[in-house]
Parts: structure tokens; sequence; C-alpha cells
């Protein structure tokens, strides 16, 4: 994957939605009991979205040009997207009009000092920060001592996509890794709808699918989605099976990274199992530092 085809992108994304709503799902009679196509007809779109067939046609051909903002809305609403798939549309159409020329800033891969003196003064909960890409641009103690077997790999920045799809530790680190992986090629489609000239996304995305069948399989269902809060079921190496909640926020000043902290509930075993690994972080520490202090 050296380049994006922009018009595919945007051909297979429409054609996607498309077929996951039956005339049923959308209001309408269907005629007939042998349908041809799966899902809706294209002119069954175009009705629904108000726009004349021709028009649809061509949208959907990946043109989505000078399609202004309220036919987007319109064609949002024929297709029944939720909220991310709504922004990815958009986010198509914005990439269709940009000038190619203009310079594109690249996700950030550090953080300013005063961003790490945030993640270090949280000493109960694992927090990071991450670029859209998925790489682990900045963490605390905690985040280190719960991630060591993402960071296991000597490559910088980590990535926590790559070790999903491409590390076996990652079936037995993430319980529930089936929906991670569904999870992270979502949002990794996301970030490319974005910034779909980004280089080392496009690197990315090109090492996954030369070398990660399932990727390649989440990929092109060409699903979206938020990463904005949830659980994660983790099994540590060390201290067993966490069962977090984690929120996920944009930074305002830092934009496109966004910060990830995991927490439990008091006196849960989760809780218990974060002050064990707190334990066994600051014993990681000591021994680094002794090992410094003797080299």
């Amino acid at each position: 994957m050296s380049q994006v085809d922009h018009r595919a992108e945007v051909r297979e994304f429409l054609s996607s939605r498309r077929a996951r709503i039956t005339p049923d799902q959308a209001g309408l009679p269907a005629y007939g009991g042998n349908r041809r196509v799966k899902g809706l007809r294209r002119e069954e779109v175009a009705m629904l979205a108000g726009v004349s067939i021709d028009y649809y046609v061509r949208m959907e051909r990946g043109n989505l040009s000078g399609a202004s903002e309220s036919v987007l809305d319109a064609l949002a609403r024929a297709l029944q997207l939720d909220e991310a798939e709504r922004d990815h549309l958009f986010d198509l159409a914005r990439a269709a009009g940009a000038d190619r020329r203009r310079p594109r800033h690249a996700p950030p891969t550090s953080v300013r000092p005063g961003v790490q003196q945030v993640l270090d003064a949280i000493g109960d909960a694992p927090a990071w920060v991450r670029n859209g890409r998925h790489d682990i641009v900045a963490m605390n103690r905690l985040a280190r001592a719960l991630y060591s077997p993402v960071l296991a790999d000597p490559r910088r920045p980590a990535n926590t996509t790559r070790f999903v799809y491409l590390d076996p530790a990652a079936r037995e680190f993430f319980v529930d890794w089936e929906r991670i992986a569904t999870d992270a090629a979502a949002m990794l489609r996301l970030e490319a709808g974005r910034n779909p000239h980004d280089p080392d996304l496009i690197a990315l995305v090109g090492e996954l699918s030369t070398q990660s069948e399932v990727f390649r399989q989440r990929w092109a269902a060409h699903d979206v989605r938020f990463h904005r809060n949830g659980q994660k079921r983790l099994r540590h190496p060390v201290v067993g099976q966490l069962d977090l909640s984690f929120e996920s926020m944009e930074l305002p000043s830092e934009p496109g990274l966004a910060l990830n902290v995991y927490t439990a509930p008091a006196d849960s075993p989760a809780a218990d199992g974060l002050k064990m690994l707190a334990s066994w972080a600051a014993t990681q520490d000591l021994a680094e530092e002794s090992t410094a202090a003797t080299e």
C-alpha cells in the first residue's frame, strides 16, 4: 500500500453501507421476492437522500468533490450512518476537495514536558498518550508496567495495533482479542479518512495487510469506530487479569493526540491488581537504577 486510492475508498465505503440496509429497515416496500442486490438499490438511496440517481451514482463511483454539507447530511441519514461513519463520510468529502499540494502535518510522536508532567502526576492509574496511528508517544510509570508486553517490541514508537495483529502475545494479553482487533482496524480506518496521505499510516496499513490475513479482512469491511470509553480486560503476565474501565480524551492543546486513562472501582480485584502492578513497577525501577549505577 504505497498510496491512497481515494475514489476506491469512497466507493467501497458507500457501497458497503448501502449493502447492509434492507428495504424494510429503510421503511421502503420490497417489491418481489428476488432482489439481485444485497441491501438497498442505488435508486432507493438516491430517493431517500433526495438527490437524482445520476448524482448518487457519481458519488458512489468515488466522486464526492463539490458535495454540499446538506447533501452529505441527507446521504448520512439515508444510509443510517452512526456518528463515526458520518464523520468519516465528511472526512472523505474534505479529502476529495483538498489541495493536495498543501503540506500536511504528520501526527505528533512526542509531547510537551507539561503533558508528561500531567501523566506523571496520575499516580494511581495507568495513563498514556497516543496519536491517530496508535503510536504510544508518552506514558506514566504504571502504564509502562501495564503495557510491558506491548513495549517488549524494541521498535519505537511502540504501536498498539501492530502489537494486536502481529505479536502472538496479544491474544494472551487481551482477554477480548477479537473485539480489540475489530476496534483497532476500525479506529485506524477512521484515521485514514482524516489523514489519507500520512506516509507512516500508509506504511503501517501496508505492513499489517501483508502480514495479517485477519487485518486484511477487518480492513476490507470499511468499518469505522470511535474509541472514547469502555471496558478493557487485560491478562498481565505478572499480576493476572485486570478488568478496567478506560476513558479516552482528545487533548485540545495537542491536536492529533489523545489521553487514555485506565481505572478500577475502589476495593475491587482490579484495584488490588493495580496496586500490585505499582509495587512491581517500583521494583523494576529500582533494579534499573541499580544496574545503571554499576555500569
